[in-house]
């Protein structure tokens, strides 16, 4: 190549290097990265959009049973969404068999991987270790094939195990496992160590002291705040038996979750636990689904904090007692507007001897059902009698991960909203109850909720900002 020629590539070098460094930088000026995806969070299927706001949660009437746990607090909490019924047998059941379905895929993978798993990426040649389940291939649970029969075997009842040889899938094999990340775990300061690991003393500098510097284990290793649940989540349907002494409730034990009558009935016999996998399992079968679209992940679904509850119970009503304003449990017609426990012994005044279908009676002002009575719900919160005087004022929430072998005492997670089996009192939007976060009743479910992305609905750069129009 001669010294012109060489010149001459230079120069054009040169020129695509300038072209492309102007194009990259913005002529030199601060414009933020380009070409960011547009995003629009649309409301998920079945939920409401709450607005942020401001109110004073807890008792805003007479503490009939002096319990002193819900002193009235001014408190503000952000926007979300939240589902406008509580979930459903049939919603629930949804989750049952996709546990089921994917540790039968599991199985059916040991036999056909090809069919079953994915153990590669096709584009890039990555393998997968290890492989992800093919949803695509469908399950053939009566295939004549023997090797598919064998490898499905496990999953049903032993035969000694079965009520006149009939074949039904064994509910202790369906364990959902799933991860998260505890963040506030994550988050605490190391106060004796600088973020090398190297101990501090008091006469150092502000800047090198430990309190201003994360734990040195995450540095290291992340992955020792990643945390790893089984959860079998199958609904205990003998609750209905063990709640109530000396009453006879035998067929809901038999039909409540599995009969089509009661598939828009709210689901009961599902501990804090399974509540807590329900929502995860939501949030990454959405998450999923957006992925494969090419479309940007939205938040987690997950329990509300009991004043996210609160909020969403009052409607938008400042100081009202009930879902629907008040001060009364009937409408202008006499009619109930709960179902609860009238009056001692009648549990039929409302049109209802025990649950009830979902939105059987009117949504609060929000488009919320059932945010009294039908059945009480769990929130993420923890219980404790005083955590209203030691919580912030700006999202409060008090929250503890009790592990299997702590105190029962340590396990106590808040419901609200009052059930069938209650009383007036407690259908009141401030009334506080608690149950263990191991245990399953025949009058407690929930419903879920996602923070929403952002301050209000349609708050974008055009629309709120004086410079972005």
């Amino acid at each position: 190549m001669t010294g012109v020629n060489m010149k001459k590539l230079f120069f054009y070098l040169l020129i695509a290097v300038i072209a492309t460094s102007c194009s990259n930088s913005g002529n030199g000026e601060l414009i933020g990265v380009q070409d960011r995806p547009a995003f629009y969070q649309a409301a998920p299927y079945g939920m409401v959009f709450i607005p942020l706001g401001s109110f004073t949660m807890g008792a805003s009437d007479q503490d009939v049973p002096y319990a002193h746990v819900h002193e009235p607090k001014t408190v503000s909490t952000q926007s979300f969404y939240m589902d406008e019924t509580e979930i459903t047998n049939n919603e629930y059941r949804q989750f049952v068999n996709w546990v089921r379905d994917s540790i039968a895929r599991g199985y059916l993978g040991q036999i056909n991987e090809e069919e079953f798993l994915i153990t590669e990426n096709e584009e890039t040649g990555e393998l997968y270790d290890p492989p992800f389940l093919n949803w695509e291939t469908e399950i053939d649970w009566k295939s004549e094939d023997e090797e598919v029969r064998d490898a499905l075997e496990v999953m049903y009842l032993p035969t000694h195990e079965r009520f006149y040889r009939k074949k039904q899938i064994d509910s202790r094999k369906l364990i959902y496992q799933y991860y998260w990340i505890d963040l506030h775990a994550a988050a605490k300061k190391e106060y004796s160590r600088d973020t090398r690991g190297y101990v501090v003393s008091d006469g150092d500098y502000p800047s090198d002291r430990g309190g201003f510097a994360n734990r040195p284990e995450g540095y290291e290793d992340r992955s020792i705040y990643i945390r790893t649940e089984n959860i079998n989540i199958y609904p205990d349907t003998l609750c209905w038996i063990h709640d109530f002494t000396y009453s006879y409730n035998d067929p809901m034990a038999k039909n409540y979750f599995w009969h089509p009558t009661y598939d828009n009935y709210p689901v009961v016999g599902v501990n804090w636990k399974q509540a807590k996998a329900f929502s995860y399992w939501r949030t990454d079968l959405m998450n999923r689904w957006l992925h494969q679209k090419g479309e940007v992940a939205v938040n987690e679904f997950r329990l509300p904090t009991e004043v996210e509850w609160e909020w969403g119970a009052r409607g938008g009503w400042e100081m009202n007692p009930y879902p629907w304003g008040g001060p009364y449990l009937r409408n202008d017609k006499g009619c109930f507007l709960a179902n609860f426990k009238p009056g001692r012994g009648n549990y039929v005044a409302d049109g209802g001897i025990q649950t009830v279908i979902v939105a059987h009676y009117p949504a609060n002002d929000w488009g919320l059902y059932d945010m009294s009575g039908n059945v009480s719900e769990w929130t993420l919160s923890a219980y404790d009698e005083s955590s209203f005087n030691f919580s912030w004022d700006m999202n409060p929430n008090y929250e503890y991960n009790a592990s299997e072998d702590e105190a029962p005492q340590m396990k106590k997670k808040v419901v609200r909203g009052g059930s069938w089996k209650d009383i007036g009192y407690f259908l009141q939007v401030t009334a506080r109850q608690y149950e263990y976060q191991d245990t399953a009743k025949a009058y407690v479910g929930f419903r879920c909720m996602q923070t929403y992305l952002g301050r209000m609905e349609n708050d974008n750069p055009k629309n709120s900002s004086e410079i972005y129009k």
